[in-house]
C-alpha cells in the first residue's frame, strides 16, 4: 500500500468529508468540487500540496518524497 493510499484510508477514518481533500491516482472525486486541499505529483519527480481555489492550483509546499507531501496534507487537513 503506498503512502497516498494510507493517507486517504486515514483521512476516510477520520471522518475528513471527501470533497476537502484530493489525492493524485488515489483519490479524484468527481464532479472536482471548487475549493480543494491537495497532493499531486511534480514533474521533476517530486511532490507538491496546496489548495485549490476558484479553478487555479496555488501550490504550498514542494517535497521531495511521498511521504512527506503525505504528511504535509494530513497537517493541512488538521489531521
Amino acid at each position: 500500500m503506498s503512502h497516498r493510499q494510507t493517507l486517504e484510508r486515514v483521512l476516510r477514518e477520520a471522518g475528513v468529508p471527501s470533497e476537502h481533500y484530493w489525492i493524485e491516482g488515489v483519490h479524484e472525486p468527481t464532479p472536482t468540487p471548487p475549493d480543494f486541499v491537495y497532493l499531486r505529483a511534480r514533474p521533476d519527480g517530486g511532490w507538491e500540496t496546496g489548495v485549490f481555489e476558484r479553478g487555479t492550483y496555488e501550490p504550498a509546499a514542494e517535497h521531495p518524497t511521498e511521504a512527506a507531501a503525505c504528511a504535509h496534507l494530513r497537517t493541512l487537513l488538521g489531521v
